[in-house]
């Protein structure tokens, strides 16, 4: 029998990933074992995987792999889940080894070393579990020459065109690069069609997420998501913060908004005081199992 891996399938509204505690259960090609796992009707079917691991400059540190194999900067649905299966399992632990967090109260901080930079995570427990998180999701940036190949790294003034449509996009990045597009019926956007079409197009030279918006009468923000690697996903975290950011600067609504996507709902606030972007939203854990690799 070969080796047995350990694993936890987790999602945040839907967003779903396979998360496995890389500090005991090393993955030496995780970019062929997401492509392998993630698969629906082979592995375990997932968006991608998620390694956790000790961080030499935070609390633990997160890589984030898409269901082609390819690595994510950042991934906020993932960072709540990362949250509460570090509370979940290690805080809780009895184990000599446990990486105790601090005493429990109704909320615990944890910092996240991600390849976007160091998250704070704090977590709502109930019941000595934690259900929700509240996310630091960093700085905004609406321009970026490395991942828009534009004179001015932005897409102000720019038109795509596909598909007989012709859009006029807001660049947000959130350490990943979003595309996001309003438009004034998503019923009627082929999420399938144009999403890959959009993604691979050579203004962007990283690839990119591509978010279709409609605000609805009540100022609800609702958008879905073909995420870069991974396809439509029931929800994306960082679509979800830079759907509010170029909602905000487009003037189509302020610095809080409700993000509504096709597994839910998230709560995102822009801070006038630090420029600091924070995603509010549950984390669930969907089961547990074991893979055995050869």
């Amino acid at each position: 029998m070969g080796r047995k891996i350990e694993f936890t399938k987790m999602h945040g509204l839907g967003n779903d990933y396979i998360y496995i505690d890389s500090d005991r259960f090393p993955i030496s090609d995780p970019a062929a074992f997401s492509i392998k796992w993630s698969k629906y009707h082979t592995g375990i079917g997932s968006d991608g995987v998620i390694l956790i691991s000790k961080s030499e400059v935070a609390d633990y540190r997160m890589r984030i792999f898409n269901a082609d194999g390819s690595e994510a900067m950042m991934c906020g649905n993932g960072s709540r889940c990362v949250g509460k299966y570090i509370y979940d399992n290690y805080y809780r632990s009895s184990s000599s080894d446990a990486r105790v967090l601090p005493e429990s109260s109704p909320s615990v901080a944890i910092d996240l070393e991600t390849n976007a930079g160091i998250k704070k995570i704090v977590l709502d427990i109930k019941n000595g579990t934690a259900v929700a998180a509240k996310v630091n999701m960093g700085e905004p940036l609406l321009f970026n020459k490395a991942q828009v190949n534009t004179e001015d790294g932005t897409l102000d003034g720019v038109s795509i065109e596909v598909e007989g449509y012709k859009f006029y996009p807001t660049y947000v990045c959130m350490g990943n690069p979003h595309c996001v597009i309003f438009v004034d019926d998503i019923s009627r956007i082929s999420l399938e069609t144009l999403g890959p079409q959009i993604e691979f197009n050579p203004i962007f030279p990283e690839r990119a997420n591509i978010e279709f918006v409609q605000v609805l009468p009540d100022g609800v923000l609702r958008m879905r998501v073909w995420e870069r690697g991974s396809g439509i996903t029931q929800a994306c975290g960082t679509g979800a913060c830079a759907t509010a950011v170029a909602a905000a600067v487009t003037g189509r609504a302020g610095r809080k908004s409700i993000v509504r996507m096709d597994g839910g709902d998230l709560q995102i606030t822009w801070s006038e005081a630090d420029n600091i972007i924070y995603m509010y939203g549950p984390a669930e854990t969907s089961f547990e199992g074991y893979i055995i690799e050869d």
